[in-house]
């Protein structure tokens, strides 16, 4: 279901996105690869709520949904592509959508997202970037569509809010989330237990892993800059890999002084993925972006080609480069 036959991005108000879901009946729900909280939950807040008002749709991730989700992340019908209208949520980039973006690339109806370095390559879109998270434009959005919230809805979306914002203690947050949250702590949601599954458990083969990723650490650029690698051997060692790796990122930017923290992730012979957090004035999105990636300004990632050593360079030229136009200190390799 083609709405824009010229190929260009319309952007939709809240209203305008309110009502496009109204408009049609079955839909496929794409989200990220690597899936985060937020993608998910926003995700299935929308499946849930299309379901409250008759609508038919599944979610489709290219990634196997890691476990910790299944308070709410739940099996969903097939939908045919035929005459279904595809939406993707959370996902800033096509090259995003992973196995997923062969079948995929140049189909996608609508876009729901917050990212600043949204590329526009869907149909239509609707973008906040001043929202914390995606889950803060679905929370507004299914409340323009007056579909009523209930519990595993707001499960979803409390689970898309406190893992895009580190549980409300990044940059990002604003009083709106915080209203947000408060409002779906209304329902039974157990708030204290999905803090605890997204941010306090992690399995012995990711403390082994993270042990052998700061054996190898490295500093650069007089200790503003803290570099961390997960090799494919690392991984295979520990059977760690895929989503369970999303913590590493947060201990990159987490050492006092730190303005960049970089985690590089290997995900083929020569293709690695690259986290970066930054601290200002550093920008993240606009360092990813030379990458060929994006994001956040505090949080954002690129997938770069090479062997780990030219991917390192890579990412340390474009580092050092944005450390010495934002005249963040005198700098030496």
């Amino acid at each position: 279901m083609n709405d824009n036959k010229n190929g260009s991005c319309r952007e939709l108000t809240l209203r305008q996105t309110a009502l496009y879901l109204k408009k049609h009946n079955n839909y496929i729900i794409l989200t990220h690869a690597s899936p985060d909280g937020d993608t998910l939950g926003s995700a299935y807040a929308l499946y849930y709520a299309l379901n409250e008002i008759g609508k038919t749709a599944c979610v489709l991730c290219p990634d196997v949904i890691p476990k910790k989700y299944d308070y709410f992340a739940r099996k969903t019908d097939h939908v045919s592509f035929e005459n279904a209208t595809v939406i993707a949520v959370d996902v800033a980039s096509e090259s995003l959508l992973g196995a997923l973006r062969e079948e995929f690339a140049g189909k996608v109806n609508l876009c729901i997202d917050h990212h600043i370095s949204n590329t526009k390559y869907a149909q239509n879109l609707y973008l906040d970037d001043d929202a914390a998270a995606t889950a803060e434009c679905m929370y507004e959005l299914i409340e323009q569509m007056k579909v009523n919230i209930n519990d595993i809805t707001a499960k979803a979306l409390y689970t898309g809010l406190t893992t895009d914002t580190g549980c409300f203690k990044y940059s990002n947050v604003t009083a709106k989330t915080h209203i947000i949250a408060a409002e779906l702590y209304s329902y039974n949601i157990d708030a204290t237990e999905i803090n605890r599954l997204m941010f306090d458990t992690k399995s012995k083969n990711l403390i082994e892993l993270e042990k052998m990723v700061l054996e190898n650490a490295e500093y650069h650029f007089d200790d503003k800059c803290f570099l961390l690698t997960v090799t494919a051997d690392m991984q295979e060692k520990t059977g760690c890999s895929g989503t369970e790796l999303e913590g590493i990122a947060v201990i990159s930017r987490s050492l006092e002084g730190i303005k960049a923290g970089i985690t590089i992730k290997q995900t083929d012979d020569d293709e690695f993925k690259v986290s970066l957090r930054t601290y200002p004035p550093l920008d993240a999105s606009a360092i990813c972006k030379a990458l060929g990636g994006g994001g956040h300004v505090a949080a954002a990632g690129a997938t770069v080609k090479g062997t780990l050593e030219e991917v390192k360079k890579k990412v340390l030229d474009v580092v050092e480069k944005a450390l010495e136009e934002e005249n963040a200190g005198t700098v030496t390799a």
